[in-house]
């Protein structure tokens, strides 16, 4: 164990200054990525079975939790299909919105962690350069070394945060869908309780 941690260390080191803005970065990323998904899997009620939605809207005393207040909502003191669609299109702006930004800002950030890793490539090439350009004798080798490794290493690690961040922000777009396909098959139910009250009466 101790020496994975020193390899780990001599690694990070090698990496030159450039690592501790892209260890920032790494937190950030992983920090907003992670809060997003709980927020998401937290308010898992866009999950709900078909049929139970189903009955909900049919029978709105039934319903429990954050979507009997939606289903209130959307059709307390309706008088027609207009406001019902106008009621929809509020409760996505309250939810939808948010979340979209978020994951916005989240794909800046995966960004900008290869391109942090790049910015290492240039640091350690110009180290490289300047090492072949100043050097005499047998020190040349080692200041060649150290800034190829210090380009290595930096684009290794901007790749390594941004990679998985990648599949964890696809997983958190496909919650984000299923709540936009929640909310449709929720207006859709909704307009169709209406539409059987109206040509019933």
């Amino acid at each position: 164990m101790s020496g994975i941690i020193n390899e780990t260390v001599t690694l990070w080191l090698a990496g030159g200054w450039l690592m501790i803005p892209l260890a920032m970065l790494g937190a950030v990323i992983y920090f907003a990525i992670f809060e997003l998904y709980l927020d998401l899997k937290k308010n898992s009620f866009y999950r709900m079975d078909l049929n139970e939605l189903g009955h909900w809207i049919d029978v709105p005393r039934d319903a429990k939790g954050e979507v009997s207040e939606m289903i209130q909502f959307t059709q307390g003191e309706v008088s027609s299909l207009d406001l019902t669609r106008a009621r929809f299109d509020e409760l996505r702006v309250s939810h939808l919105p948010v979340l979209q930004r978020r994951i916005y800002f989240c794909n800046i950030l995966i960004g900008a962690a290869p391109l942090t890793g790049l910015l290492g490539t240039v640091v350690g090439m110009l180290g490289t350069f300047f090492g072949l350009s100043v050097s005499t004798g047998g020190n040349t080798i080692d200041l060649v070394a150290g800034g190829i490794s210090e380009a290595l290493i930096t684009t290794q690690t901007g790749l390594v945060l941004a990679i998985p961040a990648y599949v964890m922000i696809t997983v958190v777009k496909k919650q984000l869908g299923e709540l936009e396909q929640f909310f449709t098959r929720m207006e859709i139910l909704t307009i169709l309780k209406l539409e059987k009250h109206r040509l019933a009466s």
